[in-house]
C-alpha cells in the first residue's frame, strides 16, 4: 500500500489538475454571452477557452413544432408517376395514344385511344414504380393506385428525411447541441438553445429549397396559358414576388434534379450577390447534355415553384456548374446556399407551435443548482468528516476534485448541460461519496480484527474494490441505456450521471488513496484516526 507506483503518482496529480484548470474557463474569465446557441467565453492565454453549453431551459432560445405536409409528398410521388406514365407513352417512334392522363385520390387514371394498344400500354406501366397496382377495365381504361403500404413508407420516409434535412440546416447555422426528434406520425420538435435570431431559423427551415431546372415552353403564349390554354405536360409558374410575380410556361418534366448538387455558396457577379452551384459527375454531364441540345432556348431555374431565372441557353455549359441570379441580398443569397447545401425537403413544413424561452428562467434554474448542489455538498462534507475524522477530510477534499472533473469533462466534450443535468450532478455528490464510504468501512473493520495500520489501509482498499466497481458498473450501464434510447431531458441527466460515476470511482480509488498513502509515508502512526 505505501509502495504507490510512481506512474500512478504522476497520472493521479495530472489528471486531478487538468480537471481544475479545464474547469477554471466556467467561472473566470468568460463573457458567458450565447452567440448562435454556444456559451461563448474571452479564453485567456493561459487557461483553456472551452466552456460547458448551456440547454434550452438553462440559456433560452426557441422551441419549435413543425408539421410535415405528408399529403404533399405523397401527392408528388403520384405526379411523378404521371410523369414517367406520360413518358412512357410517348416514346418517339412508337407512341400510344391516350387521353385524360391525371392524378385522382391515391391512383393515377389515363383512357387509351385505341384497344390494340392495350397490352403494350401494361408492359410499359406495369412496373413504373413499386407500390402501385395496375388494373385495367374494358381494356382502355387504366388505373395505377398506390397501395396503403405503401403510402404508409411514403409518409413515414418524408418524416425521417424532413429530420435529417432539418437537422443539416440547423446544424450549417452553428447552434449547439439543438434537439431534433419525431412526435406523433408527422410532427418534429426543434429546440434550439440560446439562438439570437428565431425568425431566421424559422424561414430556414420552412424553405422547402426543391430546385429543379426545367425547359420553358415557348409553343404557348402567356395570355393563352393564363386564359387555361395549356398544353399538355406544362405547367404555369411565376417569378418571386419581390421580381413582380412573371409568368412562365414551363415544361412539366425534370430535366435535371436538385438532388444532384453537390455544393452551393454564394458569391458575387457585377457587384450583385448571387449563388454559385456544382453538380455531381452525373448531374454535371446531364446538364452539358441539356445545355447542348438545346441552345437559343430559355432554362427556367424553379426554386420551390417558383422561377428565379429563365436565362436563354447561348452555348453548351459543360463544366457541371452555374449560378442563380436574381434580386437577392447578401443575407438572402447566404440563406439560400446554406438550404441548398442542406439538401431540399419532401414535404413542405409548417410551424404549428413557438415557444421562446428567456433566459431569466434559466438563470433561475443554474442559481437554484447551485444551491442545491453546494447545500449537498456541505452536507456530504460534514457527514462524512464527523463519520470518519482525518479520512473524512481526505474523501471530502477528493470530492471537490470529482466535480471540478465532472465540469472540465462536460466542457471538453461540449456536452450540454439541462436542469435535468444539474440534478444529476446533485445526485453524484451524494453518490460519489459511497465508494469512499465503502472503503473506510471496511479500513475500520480490519482495525477492529488487529491489523496494523498498513495493513488495514491495503486491505481496505483492496476488498472494497470488487464491491466499488461492481456497484457503480451497474449504475452506468442504466446511465448508458437511459442516453441510448432516452431523448431531451433524460440525455441530460444520462450524460451527468455517467460522467459522474467514472470520476467519482477515480477521485475515491485513485486521489483519496494518493493522500492517505501521502500521511501515512508521513506520520507512520501506530493508530489510525477513524
Amino acid at each position: 500500500m505505501v509502495n504507490y507506483p510512481r506512474w500512478a503518482i504522476v497520472t493521479t496529480v495530472v489528471v486531478a489538475l487538468l480537471g481544475v484548470i479545464y474547469a477554471l474557463p466556467n467561472f473566470i474569465g468568460g463573457s458567458e454571452e450565447p452567440v448562435d446557441g454556444e456559451v461563448a467565453s474571452q479564453p485567456s492565454a493561459v487557461l483553456p477557452g472551452k466552456t460547458m453549453n448551456l440547454g434550452l431551459d438553462l440559456q433560452g432560445g426557441s422551441s419549435l413544432l413543425l408539421e410535415v405536409g405528408v399529403d404533399e409528398a405523397v401527392r408528388e410521388t403520384l405526379e411523378s408517376v404521371e410523369s414517367t406514365i406520360r413518358r412512357e407513352l410517348r416514346r418517339r417512334g412508337d407512341r400510344i395514344g391516350y387521353s385524360g392522363l391525371r392524378v385522382e385520390g391515391k391512383g393515377v387514371y389515363f383512357t387509351l385511344r385505341n384497344v390494340a394498344d392495350s397490352d403494350d400500354a401494361q408492359d410499359r406501366v406495369r412496373n413504373i414504380e413499386d407500390g402501385f397496382e395496375l388494373e385495367v377495365n374494358n381494356d382502355v381504361n387504366f388505373r395505377l393506385e398506390m397501395t396503403e403500404e405503401a403510402e404508409r413508407i411514403r409518409r413515414q420516409s418524408a418524416v425521417e428525411q424532413s429530420i435529417e434535412i432539418v437537422r443539416r440546416r440547423v446544424d450549417e447555422t452553428g447552434v449547439a447541441e439543438p434537439l431534433i426528434q419525431q412526435q406523433g406520425d408527422d410532427r418534429i420538435l426543434v429546440q434550439l438553445p440560446g439562438i439570437k435570431d428565431p425568425e431566421r431559423i424559422k424561414r430556414l427551415l420552412g424553405q422547402t429549397a426543391k430546385l429543379n431546372f426545367h425547359m420553358l415552353d415557348e409553343t404557348v403564349s402567356i395570355q393563352e396559358a393564363e386564359n387555361g390554354n395549356l398544353p399538355p405536360g406544362s405547367i404555369l409558374l411565376y417569378s418571386p414576388e419581390d421580381d413582380g410575380r412573371i409568368p412562365y410556361v414551363v415544361r412539366r418534366a425534370v430535366e435535371v434534379a436538385g438532388d444532384r448538387l453537390v455544393d452551393a455558396q454564394p458569391t458575387f457577379q457585377d457587384g450583385q450577390p448571387i449563388v454559385s452551384f456544382r453538380f455531381d459527375t452525373a448531374g454535371g454531364r446531364r446538364f452539358g447534355e441539356l445545355t447542348s441540345d438545346n441552345v437559343g432556348r430559355r432554362l427556367a431555374i424553379v426554386l420551390d415553384r417558383e422561377v428565379v431565372s429563365a436565362p436563354r441557353i447561348q452555348s453548351a455549359i459543360v463544366g457541371g456548374s452555374g449560378i442563380i441570379t436574381g434580386r437577392f441580398t447578401v443575407q438572402e443569397v447566404n440563406d439560400l446556399s446554406l438550404v441548398l447545401r442542406a439538401g431540399a425537403l419532401p414535404a413542405p413544413l409548417t410551424v404549428l407551435e413557438e415557444r421562446t424561452v428567456g433566459p431569466g428562467l434559466g438563470a433561475d434554474s443554474i442559481e437554484a443548482g447551485k444551491t442545491a448542489s453546494m447545500i449537498g455538498l456541505a452536507a456530504v462534507i460534514v457527514f462524512i468528516s464527523i463519520s470518519y475524522g482525518l479520512f473524512g477530510l481526505m474523501a471530502a477534499v477528493a470530492l471537490l476534485f470529482n466535480l471540478s472533473l465532472i465540469v472540465a469533462l462536460l466542457s471538453v466534450l461540449q456536452a450540454t448541460l439541462t436542469l435535468p443535468g444539474i440534478a444529476g450532478i446533485v445526485l453524484t455528490i451524494g453518490m460519489a461519496v459511497d465508494a469512499n464510504v465503502l472503503i473506510l468501512e471496511r479500513i475500520r473493520e480490519e482495525v477492529r480484527n488487529g491489523r496494523t495500520p498498513i495493513s488495514a489501509v491495503d486491505a481496505g482498499y483492496r476488498r472494497a474494490l470488487t464491491t466499488i466497481i461492481d456497484s457503480n458498473l451497474t449504475t452506468l450501464i442504466a446511465a448508458v441505456l437511459l442516453f441510448q434510447f432516452g431523448t431531451g431531458p433524460i440525455k441530460g441527466f444520462a450524460v451527468t450521471l455517467s460522467i459522474g460515476i467514472l470520476t467519482s470511482m477515480f477521485t475515491a480509488l485513485m486521489l483519496t488513496r494518493l493522500f492517505v498513502v501521502v500521511w501515512l509515508r508521513r506520520r507512520r502512526p501506530q493508530t489510525l484516526p477513524i
